[in-house]
Order: structure tokens, then sequence, then C-alpha cells
């Protein structure tokens, strides 16, 4: 009995060793990366105005987190607001040189039309694509709709732009 004690505890070091090495070398292997992006675009709702902001982010193979910054400028003869969006998103991308992305993120806007105001929460889901250029520089286009809470004048805006990306 005291050598099957043994014998198994032997084999659970052993296992164990070995699932720390795998672990480690799988870790080590992919380092983790940074990029920022500057953007611009379009915010198409309820009528198309321009969109700027930028992003930046750590990524670690294919699961990434970002933060993100976009202003829409006021249209008031489309009653169409101002948009500012503050967002921390999670995407979850190809472990590949050209990466599709899927993103989900939460944060806070502040919606102005005239002198209507409204800050409150907002959550956002998107799809995008990085394409590499030449070394690190990368262009990114990026898809997002959000939900924004409370008395948003337009609670389901929806964005598309294209942007610089520098990884490091």
């Amino acid at each position: 009995m005291r050598a099957s004690s043994v014998l198994r505890s032997c084999w659970r070091r052993r296992f164990s060793r070995a699932a720390l090495v795998t672990v480690f070398s799988l870790v080590s292997t992919a380092p983790a990366l940074a990029d920022a992006t500057l953007f611009v675009g379009a915010n198409a709702t309820p009528a198309t105005r321009p969109v700027r902001g930028f992003a930046g982010g750590v990524s670690l193979l294919v699961l990434g987190f970002e933060f993100e910054y976009a202003s829409t400028v006021e249209d008031p003869l489309e009653a169409a607001p101002a948009l500012k969006t503050y967002m921390g998103n999670v995407l979850v991308m190809t472990p590949t040189s050209t990466q599709l992305y899927a993103t989900l993120g939460g944060g806070f806007f502040r919606e102005t039309l005239g002198t209507v105001q409204e800050t409150n929460i907002g959550i956002n889901l998107g799809v995008g694509i990085k394409i590499g250029l030449a070394g690190p520089l990368r262009i990114r286009v990026d898809y997002r709709i959000f939900a924004l809470r409370g008395t948003a004048l337009h609670p389901k805006p929806q964005r598309v732009y294209a942007g610089v990306n520098l990884a490091f």
C-alpha cells in the first residue's frame, strides 16, 4: 500500500512539472504585443458625419484589450448630435499577420445637440481587420454598433472607420 502511494505521488510531481513547462513554453513563444491606432471615419446615425479618434491596446495571441476614444461632430441641420465615446474593449482575433477580429466593450458616452446633453454608459459590438503594410505599420478597418443607455437621442449609432495602426 505504501509503495502505491509513493508511485502516485511521483507521477503527480512529474505531471505537474510537465504541465508547468508546457504552459511556460507556450506563453514565452507568444509575447504580449501593444499597438496604437489613429482613425477617421463616419458615424452614420442619423446622418453621416465625420468621426475621428484613437485606440491603444495590448494582445496575447488571440485575446486583446484596448481603450478607445472617438469624437463625432454635431450637425444641427440634420438634428444629428455630437457624440464622444470612451470605451474599453475585449478583442478576439486570429493569430495571423492579417488579423480579423471581433470586439465587445463598454464605457461612457456624451451626446450633445445644441443645449441638450446626455452622459451615460454604453456598450459596443464590432468587427474589423488589421492588414500589414511594412514592418510594424498596418491599416485597420473597423465597424461598430453602439447601444447607448439613458435618454440618448439616437441610442443605436453605427460607425465605420479606417486608421493607421502601429504595432510595438
